[in-house]
């Protein structure tokens, strides 16, 4: 019996993996604890396969690697859901760096909590670069997480929700919820670096849908890496107009198949949300990267709904 699998889907991670797997290796109170990693690769171009192999000599518990060769996150995680030997599977990203105790606060908060679906880390930034100013209101959109020092359920009238790096889910809850073959597989938005978005959102919607809890888990920590070109105007512009593109396809898992045209009840709202923006800082968008980024998300969102028409009918 595995109590508890880490999971690290990665695409060409041979630099990056190694800082996290050395921080796995030297997880503490990990005793009691039956665990393992998994490393999914998705499709990698480069030695991440040598990088696990070179691992697996010496590791304080088994090492597995598995091929997901169909691109995107969405299908690595999949992958790791369907690989998993135990009921609760940790997902890391390959630029996230755990405490040393958070396969032990990971593992200890499901087993005692069956009821609870999914729940996120508290997560702070490592910048190799100063982050514009004003960078605390978009921080949650490249999974940095401080939401409080107590444990806490994610409400669902907040329309709030955890990012996948450094989640925990329930292996049950996710085979009874997620459909195999989700709106974001089909349709999905690629980012700029070729990244699916916003697929995480749409998993844990479903989680919630099937009256799963959600919850924060402020005692297990990991810090992400965010390099200096991930703070540049040339990434965070396409990465906020694509998190607003993915933004239908997110709100269509609350209804049903025969009314999801209702998701167009949103276009009202969501064009004051960009007029308003718009004229609050229209002469600073320039020079307020926050405010841009801001703006960009706005007007993916109020055009979300066309874009994914456009790309059903591509089918």
């Amino acid at each position: 019996m595995v109590d508890f699998t880490v999971a690290i889907p990665t695409y060409n991670g041979e630099h990056r993996l190694p800082e996290v797997l050395e921080r796995l290796k030297a997880q503490i109170e990990t005793d009691s604890i039956a665990w393992e990693v998994l490393v999914i690769d998705n499709n990698s171009q480069d030695g991440t396969a040598a990088v696990v192999q070179a691992f697996q000599a010496d590791f304080p518990c088994p090492i597995r690697y598995c091929l997901e060769a169909r691109q995107g996150a969405s299908h690595a995680r999949q992958r790791a859901v369907q690989a998993a030997a135990s009921e609760l599977i940790g997902f890391l990203d390959d630029d996230n760096l755990p405490d040393s105790r958070w396969v032990a606060a990971a593992y200890q908060f499901g087993h005692s909590r069956p009821h609870v679906g999914a729940y996120g880390s508290r997560i702070t930034g490592a910048f190799e670069a100063e982050p514009p100013p004003q960078f605390k209101r978009i921080a949650p959109f490249l999974a940095i997480v401080e939401r409080g020092s107590e444990p806490h359920l994610y409400e669902p009238r907040k329309k709030m929700l955890p990012p996948s790096a450094g989640l925990v889910i329930r292996k049950q809850a996710w085979l009874t919820s997620v459909p195999t073959e989700t709106l974001m597989n089909r349709l999905g938005v690629k980012r700029s670096d070729g990244n699916d978005c916003s697929e995480d959102i749409e998993a844990l919607s479903y989680l919630r849908l099937a009256g799963w809890e959600i919850w924060h888990n402020p005692a297990m920590q990991i810090q992400h890496k965010i390099p200096a070109w991930r703070l540049e105007r040339s990434y965070l512009l396409p990465l906020f107009r694509s998190i607003g593109l993915s933004r239908c396809a997110t709100r269509m898992v609350n209804f049903k198949a025969g009314w999801r045209f209702l998701v167009m009840a949103h276009l009202p709202s969501d064009f004051r949300k960009v007029v308003l923006h718009w004229f609050k800082y229209r002469s600073q968008l320039h020079t307020d990267l926050v405010a841009a980024c801001e703006l960009e998300l706005y007007l993916g969102i109020f055009i979300s709904p066309f874009h994914l028409l456009s790309k059903m009918f591509q089918l």
